[in-house]
C-alpha cells in the first residue's frame, strides 16, 4: 500500500512540478519536430530522382463482388506497366535522365478496405480521416526495406452494380487509395486514375474545378495554346479529363491521350520552378 501512495506521489509531483512539466513538454516538442523533419525529408527525396522509386500496388475488392474478385485474380504486374512508361515518357519530354523513373510492384490482395475519406471537405474531418488512414496503412501494408516506397490501395469495383466512387492520396505518408472497375476494359481508365493518384502523393495538385470537374485554364490543359482552342487531343492527367468544348469533356481513354502539365512537372521535380518559359 505504502508503494502505491510513494508511486502516486511521485506522479503527482512530476505532473505538478513546472520544472517537470517544461521537460514534459519539451520532450514532446523534440519528438514533434523530429516527425515533422522525417516526413519533410522524405517528400523531398522522393522527389529527387536519383533512384528507382518503387511504387507498391495492393489489389482489394471493394464491394465484394464475384467481377471484383476474378479481375483481381487475373491482375499481373504487367498491367501497371503503361503507368511507368507512362512517367518515363514524361521525364524524358522534361530532359530528365533515365534514372528518373518508377517500378511498380504487385503486392498481396489485402482482405480489408481502408477508412473511405469523408464525404464533405471539413478540415477536421479530413484531418482525422488522414491519420485513420495512415494507421490502417501501417498495420495492414508495413513498408518493408529502406527508402522511400509509395503505397497504393487499388479498389476493384462490379461496374454493372457499382457507381464510381472517390479516389484519394497523401502525400504524407506516401499513400492512396484508388477506386477503378473490374474487366480488362476498364484496365487503361484505371491505370489513369492510379497514376493521377500517385503523382498527388508526390506533391502534384488537381487542376480541375472541384464544382464541375472540367479542368482548370491553362494548367488544366493539355494543349493551353493550341488554336482553335478546342476541341483539345489531349488531358492533363491532373486535369483529369479530355476537352471536347469550354463546357464537355471526356474521361480519356488510355495514355496516348494524356499529357503531364508544366506546373505538374514542377510539383514533382521534374523540371526547376526557376527554369525560363
Amino acid at each position: 500500500m505504502s508503494s502505491v501512495f510513494a508511486l502516486q506521489s511521485w506522479h503527482f509531483y512530476f505532473c505538478a512540478n513546472p520544472m517537470f512539466k517544461t521537460i514534459r513538454i519539451s520532450i514532446l516538442l523534440f519528438i514533434l519536430a523530429a516527425v515533422l523533419v522525417a516526413s519533410y525529408r522524405s517528400k523531398t527525396r522522393v522527389v529527387e530522382w536519383k533512384y528507382t522509386l518503387p511504387v507498391l500496388i495492393y489489389p482489394i475488392n471493394g464491394d465484394g463482388s464475384a467481377a471484383a474478385e476474378e479481375a483481381i485474380r487475373q491482375l499481373k504486374v504487367e498491367d501497371f506497366q503503361p503507368i511507368e512508361k507512362f512517367m518515363r515518357d514524361a521525364a524524358a519530354s522534361y530532359g530528365k535522365s533515365e534514372q528518373t523513373s518508377i517500378e511498380i510492384r504487385l503486392k498481396n490482395i489485402l482482405q480489408v478496405r481502408p477508412p473511405a475519406p469523408p464525404e464533405e471537405q471539413d478540415a477536421l474531418k479530413v484531418m482525422w480521416w488522414s491519420l485513420k488512414f495512415r494507421w490502417w496503412a501501417f498495420r495492414h501494408a508495413r513498408v518493408q526495406g529502406s527508402g522511400e516506397q509509395v503505397r497504393l490501395f487499388v479498389q476493384y469495383f462490379d461496374p454493372n452494380t457499382s457507381q464510381s466512387h472517390r479516389s484519394t492520396a497523401l502525400r504524407e505518408g506516401l499513400i492512396g487509395q484508388v477506386n477503378g472497375f473490374a474487366g480488362t476494359k476498364m484496365r487503361a481508365q484505371n491505370n489513369i486514375v492510379i497514376a493521377h493518384e500517385f503523382l498527388h502523393t508526390l506533391g502534384a495538385t488537381d487542376k480541375y474545378e472541384m464544382a464541375n470537374n472540367l479542368p482548370v485554364f491553362p494548367e488544366g490543359y493539355g494543349e493551353p495554346d493550341r488554336q482553335p482552342l478546342y476541341p483539345q487531343r489531349y488531358a492533363e492527367i491532373m486535369g483529369g479529363r479530355l476537352l471536347l468544348s469550354a463546357q464537355d469533356a471526356v474521361i480519356p481513354r488510355n495514355f496516348a491521350e494524356v499529357v503531364m502539365g508544366r506546373k505538374t512537372a514542377e510539383e514533382i521535380n521534374f523540371i526547376s520552378k526557376n527554369v525560363n518559359e
